[in-house]
């Protein structure tokens, strides 16, 4: 069986204060979008996730195990093939894509968990899983774990990926020190807020080269340049696809490595 892996973005990022159980209260608005890992996964042996480039413990890996936990599925060993084309330590999500992606393979593998069930699971991941269950545009509360699908007139975006990591969880450090998040989140209109990311003050402190970067963006036409999630990579939003096109091509002709997006639809 096969699935795609869509990445996200934040088209608007609120971080509020840190919770007892280590996570931060968010408010956001996120998109998958048209870059994508693809997964196969197949009977084996044993439970195997092989992603080629990515050292580690894998998400992918601690969602098989994961639904087996929730849903006592003994079915055969699984072995899960990553084609990697989502930047990895960027910001967008690749890692808990390809968690959720395994989900729906699980589910229609054994035919057991509904997306309900799915996003439960997908809440004990990580804070982003819970909202690539069902690829869709959505607002996102909470933890993560609070999600609810949301409209949005059409845009397209322009992922501009850097050579360099961050840890998400360092970057959540750094805005807390920097004193950068919100004391309460209340009840703040996320799409009033398109284009602000709490945590790029804090992406810029531990990875300056960014803030050129978002220069070149804002540069290109963009209507907002922002980090994406936590960093580096960094996102232009634009009304369509053919300004995003045209966005791509001055970047590149600038020698940047630029990519043009638009909302995934499966």
């Amino acid at each position: 069986m096969r699935e795609r892996a869509p990445a996200k973005v934040n088209l608007c990022l609120l971080v509020g204060p840190l919770r007892p159980d280590g996570r931060h209260e968010l408010v956001s608005v996120m998109a998958p979008v048209t870059l994508f890992d693809e997964l196969e996964m197949r009977d084996a042996q044993r439970d195997e996730v092989i992603c080629p480039g990515v050292e580690g413990p894998n998400l992918a890996a601690a969602a098989l195990a994961a639904f087996r936990r929730a849903t006592g599925w003994e079915g055969p060993g699984q072995r899960v093939e990553i084609a990697k084309r989502i930047p990895v330590a960027a910001g967008l999500a690749g890692g808990s894509a390809d968690a959720a992606a395994v989900l729906r393979l699980c589910s229609r593998r054994s035919g057991l968990g509904d997306p309900d069930a799915l996003r439960a699971i997908a809440a004990g991941l990580g804070s982003d899983v819970p909202a690539l269950v069902e690829p869709r545009t959505v607002l996102v509360r909470g933890g993560g774990e609070r999600v609810e699908p949301i409209l949005l007139d059409p845009f397209a975006v322009v992922v501009v990926p850097s050579h360099t990591r961050l840890s998400t969880a360092a970057v959540y450090a750094e805005a807390d020190r920097l004193g950068s998040t919100r004391s309460a989140l209340g009840a703040l209109d996320p799409l009033a807020h398109v284009g602000i990311n709490d945590l790029q003050d804090a992406a810029i402190s531990l990875e300056p080269s960014i803030a050129p970067t978002l220069a070149a963006v804002r540069e290109s036409g963009a209507e907002h340049a922002m980090v994406c999630g936590s960093g580096p990579t960094v996102i232009g939003l634009f009304a369509s696809e053919p300004d995003a096109l045209r966005a791509q091509a001055r970047l590149r002709d600038g020698g940047r490595e630029a990519v043009a997006a638009v909302p995934y639809e499966d």
